[in-house]
C-alpha cells in the first residue's frame, strides 16, 4: 500500500493499520516515512486520529479515504501485567513513607531492625543495615523488601498493599 505525492515528511508506504481502544475512527498503523528526498523511508508506528491536521495525518487519512477496503485489523489489549510486572511499575517510596507505611500496618522499627540484625553476619547483613539506615528511597522490587516483609511473615500481596497506602503518606 503505497502514497505517492512529494511533500516531505511523506508516507511512504502503509504496512498495517490497528484499531485503537479509542475507537472512533482512531488507528495504530505502521508506516514508512521518508523526511527528505535523499533519505531513505523509516518504518515508524504512528497514532492517526480522524481530525488531527498535524505532520503526516492528512496524507493517511487521504490515502485512507481513498483505500476504503485497505484491511484494518482489531485492536487487541495488552495483556494484563504479571504481579511481578505491576510490583516493579510501583512508585519508589521515601524512607519517611516506608517506615509510616510499616508502623500504619502494626509493624514496629524495632521488629524491622530484629530482622535484620538476625541475619547471619557478614557482608549481605551489612549491606541490609546500610540500605535501611541510609536509603532516600525504596522500590518495591529491592531484596531488601522482599527478605525482610518474608521474615515478618507478610504475603507479596500484603506487601502490595501496604505499599500502594504507604504511597500516598
Amino acid at each position: 500500500m503505497t502514497i505517492d505525492n512529494n511533500t516531505y515528511p511523506r508516507v511512504t508506504e502503509v504496512l498495517k493499520i490497528t484499531d485503537t481502544a479509542e475507537g472512533n475512527g482512531a488507528y495504530e498503523l505502521e508506516i514508512k516515512v521518508q523526511y527528505a528526498a535523499d533519505t531513505v523511508p523509516v518504518l515508524e508506528t504512528y497514532f492517526s486520529r480522524p481530525n488531527d491536521p498535524y505532520g503526516v495525518n492528512p496524507q493517511i487519512r487521504q490515502w485512507m479515504s481513498e483505500n476504503p477496503n485497505a484491511p484494518v485489523h482489531v485492536y487487541v489489549p495488552p495483556a494484563a501485567p504479571t504481579p511481578e510486572e505491576a510490583r516493579a511499575a510501583m512508585p519508589p517510596l521515601t524512607a519517611r513513607q516506608l517506615r509510616l507505611g510499616l508502623v500504619s500496618n502494626g509493624i514496629t522499627l524495632s521488629q524491622v531492625h530484629a530482622t535484620l540484625d538476625a541475619m547471619p553476619a557478614g557482608a549481605d547483613r551489612d549491606k541490609a543495615l546500610i540500605e535501611w539506615e541510609y536509603a532516600t528511597t525504596f522500590t518495591r522490587t529491592h531484596p531488601l523488601i522482599a527478605s525482610v516483609g518474608a521474615a515478618l511473615g507478610l504475603s507479596d500481596e500484603q506487601i502490595d498493599a501496604m505499599w500502594t497506602a504507604a504511597a500516598s503518606l
